[in-house]
């Protein structure tokens, strides 16, 4: 591979993730005014009523992991069922629709992935209450649970940094990850081709659900950036990226996994994830094949 070639995969990377960061930044913004000028990063008592699943789950459906870590800590407390929890992690996207929204064209498949990934998360969690009989206490008005764009405490920091400086180290973290993916599909057609890549990928279709739902598993932002811009990249199918994207669950799993005494029950929260990841990956790629998409 010639100095020339080189050049051109990574002024292309470069100017590609440049254009999405302005999205980006707005994005983070916009999320750190809603949560800390709003009710969203609040708790209610609704989270342990019979619309829980249905709540927990719309609430997982909004662009950011800290949703996910307020479930965990409300779920470690006995304060939510496990189907809540499983509600809000299964709808629980991370940066995915940001990316999704930002890139443009992509912003076709935002909202088949709301209505999916919602469907998903809600009936997993009422079968899992109907399965799992364990009752949630209502939330002590005196207890307080952090949910921010990045699961991280901001209590206490000036307007600049809340509102401008956080929002803009994440955009950053988000860029590199969507840079560091562009720059190996951009090597990586020029090593081999595009023809070649894309036939490869296309013949391990059915294969994508497994490798997707298990890289969703790891608790990190960077897991739905790779997935979703690999999405957006042609490198796999819809449903393939929906397998992780369900099976992510943003930070919370970290929380729970914190609770080492519970291994077992943390396990099982994690194959559940995977399972229901795969199940909807091959599902929606299923259907795509037999309509032609």
């Amino acid at each position: 591979m010639d100095w020339e070639t080189v050049w051109e995969v990574v002024s292309d990377a470069f100017l590609d993730t440049l254009k999405l960061f302005p999205f980006l930044l707005l994005s983070y913004i916009v999320i750190e005014l809603l949560e800390h000028k709003t009710d969203l990063g609040k708790p209610h008592g609704a989270l342990s009523g019979k619309l829980a699943p249905l709540i927990g789950g719309a609430t997982g459906l909004i662009p950011q992991c800290g949703f996910s870590v307020m479930a965990a800590k409300l779920y470690e407390n006995r304060h939510i069922t496990v189907g809540t929890l499983l509600a809000v992690f299964l709808a629980t996207s991370d940066e995915a629709f940001i990316i999704l929204l930002s890139s443009g064209k992509g912003a076709v498949a935002i909202m088949p992935m709301i209505a999916i990934k919602l469907a998903v998360g809600v009936g997993t969690g009422y079968l899992a209450d109907a399965l799992v009989r364990r009752k949630a206490v209502a939330v002590g008005e005196h207890e307080h649970y952090d949910c921010t764009s990045c699961g991280r405490e901001h209590d206490g920091k000036r307007p600049l940094t809340l509102y401008f400086l956080a929002p803009l180290l994440h955009s950053l973290q988000v860029a590199a990850y969507i840079l560091l993916v562009n720059l190996a599909f951009g090597f990586l057609f020029a090593a081999i081709g595009q023809a070649r890549v894309t036939e490869f990928l296309a013949a391990g279709v059915w294969v994508q659900p497994l490798i997707a739902a298990f890289i969703g598993l790891i608790p990190n932002c960077a897991s739905s950036v790779v997935l979703t811009q690999t999405y957006l990249l042609g490198g796999i199918t819809f449903g393939s990226c929906l397998a992780g994207l369900c099976a992510n669950a943003g930070l919370g799993l970290l929380v729970l996994l914190r609770n080492g005494r519970e291994y077992k029950r943390n396990l099982c929260i994690i194959l559940v994830l995977y399972a229901v990841g795969i199940a909807v990956g091959y599902a929606v790629n299923a259907i795509a094949l037999a309509f032609g998409a």
